[in-house]
């Protein structure tokens, strides 16, 4: 890892480049439900225990998401903040309610696996309007990278980062689409894309997590 460079201290290193608070959480989260995505896991754990590693999973990424909003340095948006501040905020806050009702699909899941262990479509897939939160996530936080020299923190936004969430935001999302029960039969819209949306979304969202750093100054 490449150190910055201070050239008024005779070239020594003046901080170090490490994860973010909040990327711990979103890479925990998104291994348990890239995890819990594959069928071999769930024909060998369970489909109750399958759906308990999503709601562990979506935990992580809720703390995450409270830490990114509120914890970050993020301020609330006012009259006088720039564009790509206020874009930043949205997105992190709008993420956050995502994270949420992440939540609480997959312990509605988790308590209908309980209930009907063999039932069409119970084991847990991303929800429309949680995969909706993420995709206009997403979109602020495009608008805020396009100016992220403008940002509270430069790091709080990257190029990379951002593209691989908005593609795993629309991963989730064709999972979503794929996990509707279809009323006249029972069957998933798509059994396929509802697991591999599930799984191309969680690997995003890891790379992203893990790829997330910020400046920490050396004492």
């Amino acid at each position: 890892m490449t150190l910055p460079v201070d050239s008024e201290t005779n070239g020594a290193a003046t901080a170090v480049r490490r994860l973010r608070r909040e990327a711990w959480g979103f890479a925990v989260g998104s291994a348990l439900f890239f995890v819990g995505a594959l069928p071999f896991y769930a024909d060998a754990v369970g489909i109750v225990a399958t759906n308990v590693t999503f709601v562990v999973g979506s935990v992580f990424f809720t703390l995450a998401g409270f830490i990114q909003l509120s914890l970050s340095g993020r301020h609330v948006p006012h009259a006088k903040m720039n564009r790509a501040d206020r874009a930043d905020w949205f997105g992190a806050a709008v993420q956050f309610v995502g994270t949420l009702l992440f939540n609480l699909s997959t312990i509605l899941a988790l308590l209908a696996s309980i209930r009907e262990p063999d039932a069409v479509g119970v084991g847990w897939r991303p929800d429309a309007w949680g995969s909706l939160a993420f995709l206009i996530a997403s979109g602020f936080a495009l608008i805020a990278t396009q100016r992220r020299g403008q940002l509270w923190d430069t790091d709080a936004r990257t190029w990379h980062g951002t593209w691989l969430n908005a593609l795993g935001a629309v991963a989730f999302g064709v999972s979503a689409v794929g996990a509707y029960v279809l009323p006249s039969s029972g069957d998933l819209l798509s059994a396929f894309w509802a697991t591999v949306g599930t799984a191309i979304g969680a690997v995003c969202f890891f790379l992203a997590a893990i790829l997330s750093r910020r400046a920490i100054p050396l004492k």
